[in-house]
């Protein structure tokens, strides 16, 4: 799954490498992400805001394709659709399938899959430091982002489980 979210820049941030995200009116750097289906973070990868999302994810879908190439299917929002969806099947052999609102929703709906990477957005903002882009390079940015979250992952992992959530012996017989 891929999605991106648009993040105020710092004044740190060099002019060359932010934008202006028009429909977020948002003056900054968008990161993009791509997660597993589990929702752990694959690939992060910081532009301008005012890159649209069809031309970083064809940068995006080509360095999957060389750092992941079991990737066989890609989901996202139909910001992605169009001639991104032939590319990818032609040239990088990857299915690019769109996840779109039910057309007679009038409210918040959970969106299957799409949700993951909505979900791994909403825990890189839980690190304070994540709600403005204050990284001179995209590149320092890109490895901010992904320290956090390994920071995030293993404090979750070594968190100690409630009594009653603990798995006894007898819980791995068939």
């Amino acid at each position: 799954m891929i999605d991106s979210q648009s993040v105020k820049g710092a004044e740190t941030v060099s002019r060359a490498t932010r934008g202006y995200d028009a429909a977020k009116k948002i003056n900054g750097r968008k990161r993009r992400i791509a997660v597993d289906t589990h929702g752990l973070p694959v690939m992060i990868m910081v532009t301008p805001a005012d890159m649209t999302d069809r031309d970083a994810a064809r940068e995006m879908l080509w360095r999957l394709r060389l750092t992941q190439p079991q990737i066989a299917q890609v989901w996202a929002d139909p910001a992605y659709a169009g001639q991104l969806v032939n590319w990818a099947r032609n040239l990088l052999n990857i299915t690019l399938r769109t996840v779109s609102r039910p057309r007679n929703a009038k409210r918040f709906v959970v969106l299957p899959r799409r949700w993951k990477v909505e979900r791994t957005i909403g825990w890189i903002m839980k690190a304070r430091r994540n709600a403005r882009d204050c990284e001179r390079l995209p590149q320092h940015a890109e490895a901010h982002l992904t320290w956090s979250l390994i920071t995030l992952m293993t404090r979750r992992l070594t968190r100690k489980r409630p009594q009653w959530a603990k798995r006894s012996d007898s819980d791995d017989r068939p």
